[in-house]
């Protein structure tokens, strides 16, 4: 009988860790559930006899890789899976994979949510800013992007998006105004939605330089990485414009210092909460499940991230 491990520092809604299992028990798979652990060896001895891995925010190192004897799969349940040491699954012939879309719309919802909040002063009262009419720039056109821009549209903005790896075509066909470069994008927009992933060329690639050419009101809304984000020259652009602001889901190195001096500039949620709603909690884990039986019963890598 193939054995599955559901190993989440941050647990799965009830409702969803039933869906699991009964995907799992319709494959006759045998399920354990290692939930809420503080100590990384814990899942380092779950993970030695399992064929296959659920993750969320966990990391699967590659200590987790060598103390994984029969893993053949490890999915994490979400969009992005730097928290997976793809190399050392690689090296050992295991496949790696993430379930994209599934927290799409949540996420989406969470920027205008911030959105929202910042532009009516927290609803302290105050006279504050509608959305309606401004322009908004997608920096990334995925998944969360899409839904960002029918939010948007939604909301009568103005709509446009950066994204070398999507066709003009596409974009255009959503009725979205695409833009040849990032500079552009950024120049054009007073609002920038952020759905960029973190890796060796994007970390620390947004910064003064960019953010200094911002129309006035100018809001950066983060839902992707606090790595992308040069802190340094998100500090020094602050400083500089009293009219920047910065909205994240998840709070910079330098969050003190920003709340310190820039209130009522910056919003930042208590953790990273994109994917925190029931309903993309549900999807994601019964995804990261189907993926796994369709691999192990046919040999299905569609969502694979390794190679």
């Amino acid at each position: 009988m193939k054995k599955i491990l559901i190993a989440t520092e941050k647990p799965f809604a009830p409702a969803a860790v039933d869906g699991i299992k009964n995907v799992f028990a319709e494959a006759g798979y045998e399920v354990t559930l290692l939930e809420k652990y503080t100590d990384p060896a814990d899942l380092l001895k779950a993970v030695a006899d399992v064929d296959g891995l659920i993750i969320r925010s966990d990391k699967v190192t590659a200590d987790v890789i060598k103390a994984a004897a029969k893993l053949k799969i490890v999915v994490r349940a979400g969009a992005g899976y730097d928290n997976v040491d793809l190399e050392a699954c690689t090296a050992k012939g295991i496949v790696a994979m993430n379930t994209p879309g599934q927290n799409s719309n949540a996420v989406a919802e969470l920027a205008f949510g911030m959105m929202l909040y910042n532009a009516r002063n927290a609803f302290n009262g105050t006279s504050g800013n509608e959305l309606r009419d401004k322009k908004i720039g997608i920096h990334a056109y995925g998944n969360v992007g899409k839904f960002v821009a029918n939010i948007a549209k939604g909301f009568g903005m103005h709509v446009y998006a950066h994204d070398p790896f999507v066709k003009k075509e596409e974009i255009d066909g959503d009725e979205v105004i695409p833009v040849d470069t990032v500079e552009e994008l950024y120049e054009t927009c007073q609002y920038i939605s952020l759905h960029i992933p973190a890796n060796e060329k994007t970390k620390k690639s947004i910064g003064y330089d960019l953010l200094k050419t911002m129309p006035k009101g100018g809001t950066l809304v983060n839902t992707a990485r606090k790595e992308v984000i040069d802190e340094e020259g998100l500090l020094e652009i602050m400083a500089e414009r009293d009219d920047i602001k910065y909205l994240s889901d998840l709070a910079p190195d330098c969050k003190d210092e920003m709340l310190e001096k820039y209130a009522g500039r910056v919003v930042f949620t208590a953790k990273k909460m994109g994917a925190q709603t029931s309903e993309a909690n549900i999807n994601a884990g019964l995804a990261a499940a189907k993926q796994i039986v369709k691999f192990l019963e046919e040999g299905d890598n569609t969502f694979q991230v390794n190679r």
